[in-house]
């Protein structure tokens, strides 16, 4: 509790430079998708009556918690890992290094839940004429727990990466994992819209946004077509399970050597 402690009293104290690295990406996706493209007469269509805008609110919610969580797992701690080695200090405190590990998740999956939220503002002010987004919580329960097994998710999956990756490549970070995973991750358009694309299709299960953004639709969007709830759920809460388990036993072994 202490730990969480400090992480909200420095989230707190960097709260402008952090509100601003969190809404500037899906910020310039909805100027440029909602609002430039139908203006010029470019507009994207949507999917059974939507406006494009409907179906980007979920899609980008999902794929802002998503990289919010993993970069707020993955730059800090290369950085306590390395040069700053401020690993040490936290690791001399009175609990198992595991339980240091899941602060460190809880606390980045944190900052991608803030990230997911403040992208509501800027879709449902900005937008060109009739392309408002119609969206509202159809469904609470599954809303809150895709939220929070999706932040949890990306922040284990930030922590390993944080862990497995040399601090010198982490530009690959953008090109291999980072970029891929958000162009791809069914952020623009349903999964049930890559029929035509079969063999996309399916190999963008292997893509974690996916099953956040297809929740989200569920929760928010029910109308557009998306995964059942089973579908997106069970990889939701049993990818979060798995990559916090490899998550705490690579940290824990990072940390002691």
């Amino acid at each position: 509790m202490a730990m969480m402690a400090r992480e909200v009293r420095v989230m707190r104290k960097n709260f402008l430079s952090t509100f601003v690295r969190v809404l500037a990406q899906p910020l310039m996706f909805v100027f440029v998708f909602a609002y430039v493209l139908p203006k010029i007469g470019g507009g994207m269509a949507g999917q059974g009556g939507a406006t494009f805008a409907t179906i980007l609110v979920p899609g980008l919610v999902g794929s802002s918690i998503m990289m919010q969580a993993m970069m707020a797992a993955i730059f800090p701690l290369m950085m306590e890992l390395t040069w700053q080695r401020s690993i040490t200090d936290r690791a001399l405190a009175p609990l198992p290094i595991p339980l240091l590990a899941i602060q460190k998740i809880v606390a980045a999956a944190l900052q991608g839940l803030i990230g997911g939220l403040l992208v509501f503002p800027a879709v449902l002010f900005i937008h060109a004429d009739g392309q408002a987004p119609e969206v509202h919580v159809a469904n609470w329960p599954i809303f809150l727990v895709v939220m929070i097994t999706g932040a949890l998710l990306a922040a284990s999956g930030g922590l390993l990466l944080g862990t497995v990756i040399n601090p010198q490549k982490a530009q690959v970070l953008f090109a291999v994992v980072l970029m891929p995973i958000t162009m791809l991750g069914c952020v623009y358009y349903p999964w049930s819209a890559l029929d035509n694309v079969r063999w996309l299709q399916i190999a963008s299960l292997f893509n974690p946004l996916v099953y956040l953004s297809e929740g989200l639709r569920a929760a928010l969007t029910p109308d557009v077509g998306h995964m059942p709830t089973w579908a997106f759920l069970l990889p939701l809460i049993g990818g979060t399970i798995a990559l916090t388990w490899f998550a705490t036993r690579t940290f824990t072994k990072r940390v002691l050597t």
